[in-house]
């Protein structure tokens, strides 16, 4: 996942073409469908296998296609669609999302995206990077068959990033978000169904980038002067916002990601998530309880225990050696240990380069494969 503070100018760089037009011809396929084992999808109660592993968006560099061959290679139970920041605005967290987006447009300003009249340049770009990664997804997921992961940015990370024409962020104005979170659940629908044309065998999961959302429960969004912050957005609002986007979905599990300190593990639980993505080393003792509480109403802890930037590598047993501790200190079972955890990065793998990417992915499979195997 990309930073989404600050210009994105200087987030990544720019690109100094235009992307080629999307093709509609279908792919051929380079992986049979006996690549992919069957069993993945057995069982509708399960929404992903026991042990397993998957990456959060980001990659390193700027070739869709080999991304996409990375990520389907490296996770071959459990693939996502990459978002590749590095090619520049548009191809960013926030810039693919704001593409999806009905009847709003942005375009960018040195100080971030901003809220536009008519869809531009930026607007176009944002469209035709998201057509290029789902042409290159398609084609290295055919006869897949099992969960399949895409991304965009949440509503409140949104409203936090997205200026509106005066400057301010769009979380300041209340009339705003709720145009935004619209806007951005009918551009998921259509998402997701394009997505589940393209791969008709993958059980689709959508997860929301929400890096910002304690930030905006908290009142720490700063303004556009950078003296003062918006006031903090009422928790009840934040939430029923969260429900409606899980709601698009239309039954497929929805994962809420943020690598930010304070995850509001209750709150999401309540808006209905399927599981919470976050970065491990963050948690706190006082957050225990009501990570055990979610657990055990079902949600699933998608733990980010494997640095998303290069570095040593421990061995994956030692990577998962934390929530094992978390577990007996919460008193759960050891055998629901690999049901209810998956294993990621700790964020988005934008940062790192293509080599440690790879590693890093292949590794999540493997500490996975340790909790499955040796839960205690």
């Amino acid at each position: 996942m990309s930073d989404v503070h600050g210009p994105p100018h200087a987030r990544t760089p720019p690109h100094a073409r235009t992307p080629a037009p999307r093709t509609h011809t279908r792919p051929t396929p380079l992986l049979a469908p006996a690549a992919y084992p069957s069993w993945v999808s057995e069982n509708s109660t399960q929404k992903w296998t026991a042990g397993a592993a998957t990456g959060i968006g980001s990659m390193p560099g700027g070739d869709a296609r080999e991304a996409a061959k990375t990520v389907t290679g490296s996770l071959e139970t459990f693939p996502y669609l990459p978002e590749l920041p590095a090619r520049g605005p548009g191809a960013d967290m926030i810039g693919r999302t704001l593409g999806m987006l009905v009847e709003v447009y942005g375009h960018v300003e040195p100080s971030g995206w901003r809220i536009s009249d008519r869809p531009g340049r930026d607007t176009r770009r944002a469209h035709s990077w998201l057509g290029e990664d789902l042409d290159a997804l398609e084609e290295f997921t055919q006869g897949y068959e099992g969960p399949l992961k895409v991304s965009a940015v949440g509503p409140w990370t949104l409203a936090a990033a997205l200026e509106l024409r005066n400057g301010e962020a769009a979380v300041g104005d209340p009339g705003a978000c709720r145009d935004l979170a619209a806007s951005l659940a009918e551009g998921l629908r259509g998402h997701l169904a394009d997505v589940r044309r393209r791969v008709p065998g993958a059980r689709v999961v959508l997860q929301l980038d929400e890096p910002s959302l304690t930030a905006v429960l908290q009142g720490r969004v700063k303004t556009a002067s950078g003296y003062r912050t918006h006031r903090a957005v009422d928790r009840a609002v934040v939430e029923g916002a969260l429900r409606d986007l899980v709601g698009v979905a239309e039954g497929g599990p929805v994962v809420v990601h943020s690598c930010a300190p304070e995850v509001p593990f209750g709150l999401l639980r309540r808006a209905g998530v399927a599981g919470v993505s976050f970065d491990f080393s963050l948690l706190t003792e006082r957050e225990e309880e009501v990570i055990g509480e979610a657990v055990e109403g079902g949600t699933t802890l998608f733990a980010g225990v494997v640095p998303g930037v290069d570095g040593p590598l421990s061995d994956p047993a030692g990577s998962v050696m934390g929530v094992r501790t978390l577990w007996r200190r919460l008193g759960l079972s050891p055998g629901t240990l690999s049901e209810s955890v998956v294993i990621t990065p700790s964020c988005g793998l934008a940062g790192a380069s293509p080599a440690y990417a790879r590693s890093a992915l292949a590794h999540c499979v493997r500490a996975a494969r340790s909790l499955a195997d040796n839960p205690e």
